[in-house]
This record gives structure tokens, C-alpha cells and sequence, in this order.
């Protein structure tokens, strides 16, 4: 680095513009999420905190201090505590509505994402076998045919029949499925 000169900032880098990228799409997929949704996270985010855990054990025991005759209050809960139990299931049961539509979106998000990084590796592949194209005849150019004539080079510089690779991947994942069925069913 030259004297006097500065190290780059994050806005001056690629890294930053990666950055500053990925949160644009963060920012975009927040604006997109409708008022129920942004309340749904919220009730989330709270109930899953360990302050939420330690109100629910105050609020039962004192629940429950008071009927049973604990605190000298005339019970208006009795045991079997009926009241306490349905408004227990009538939270959990809005708890896990509110659980499972976060985890709903939040797998929309991952898909979306799993997409955007399918078609940024898809470019990425296709970007790389041009340049082993452009390196091959650099090569062949200057006479160099050692790396050129490997077979590792040969199957590198083919373009990629994603079609066939996903046919591959499938075969072996069910392959190893089966291997791990028979074994758990043999021991």
C-alpha cells in the first residue's frame, strides 16, 4: 500500500457491495411481510425469550398459591384449576398457530434464498467453464498441454448438464437412504 493512502472502507470493496446487497434483499423481504405477520414475529420473538419463562412460573405459582388456600384468598380456580388450564391451552394453542406461521414464512424466505443462490451458482459454474475455455486455448497458444491434457481438465472445461448432475445427486441420496434402512433394520 502506498504511503499517505488509506485502507479500503466497505464502501470501497467488494466485500461492502456484497454487503450492502444482501441487506437491500433483507430489507425488501421486511417491507413485504404484512402487519399480521410483523405481529406474528414479535409474539415469537417475546415468547421466546427466558424473561417470558420466568413470568409463566411466577404467574402459575402465584395462580396457584392463590388456590389453594396458600395466600388465605378464597379461591376462585380450585383444583383441578379448570380456568388455568384452558387459558394455558388457549395460549398454546395461539402460541403454536403464531410458531408455525413464522416458521411458514421464514421457509418462503430460505426458498427464495436457496433459489437466488442456485441461479448465483448456476452463473458461477457457467463463468468458470469460460474461463477454463479461455485458459485451455492460452495454453494450447503458448504450447502448454500439461494441465490442458489431464482428464481432470477435460471433465472441467464440459459444460455442466445440471439436469443430469440433480438426476446424480438423487440417485445417491436414495442409494445411502436405503444403505442406512437396511443396516437399521439388520441391527
Amino acid at each position: 500500500m502506498q504511503r499517505g493512502a488509506s485502507a479500503p472502507t466497505d464502501r470501497d470493496t467488494v466485500a461492502g457491495e456484497n454487503i450492502r446487497a444482501v441487506a437491500r434483499l433483507q430489507e425488501r423481504a421486511a417491507e413485504r411481510r404484512t402487519p399480521l405477520e410483523c405481529a406474528a414475529d414479535r409474539i415469537v420473538a417475546i415468547a421466546g425469550r427466558e424473561s417470558t419463562v420466568a413470568i409463566h412460573v411466577i404467574f402459575f405459582a402465584v395462580w396457584i398459591g392463590l388456590n389453594v388456600g396458600v395466600l388465605r384468598v378464597h379461591p376462585f380456580d380450585p383444583f383441578p384449576f379448570v380456568f388455568l388450564t384452558m387459558i394455558v391451552s388457549l395460549e398454546a394453542i395461539f402460541l403454536t398457530l403464531f410458531v408455525l406461521a413464522t416458521q411458514n414464512r421464514m421457509t418462503l424466505d430460505a426458498e427464495r434464498r436457496a433459489h437466488l443462490d442456485l441461479q448465483v451458482n448456476l452463473l458461477s459454474e457457467q463463468e468458470m467453464t469460460l474461463v477454463l475455455q479461455m485458459l485451455r486455448e492460452v495454453c494450447e497458444h503458448l504450447g502448454l498441454h500439461e494441465t490442458t491434457d489431464s482428464p481432470k481438465f477435460k471433465e472441467l472445461v464440459r459444460r455442466t448438464d445440471v439436469t443430469a448432475l440433480a438426476a446424480h445427486v438423487e440417485r445417491a441420496m436414495d442409494n445411502n437412504e436405503k444403505s442406512a434402512s437396511r443396516e437399521a433394520a439388520a441391527g
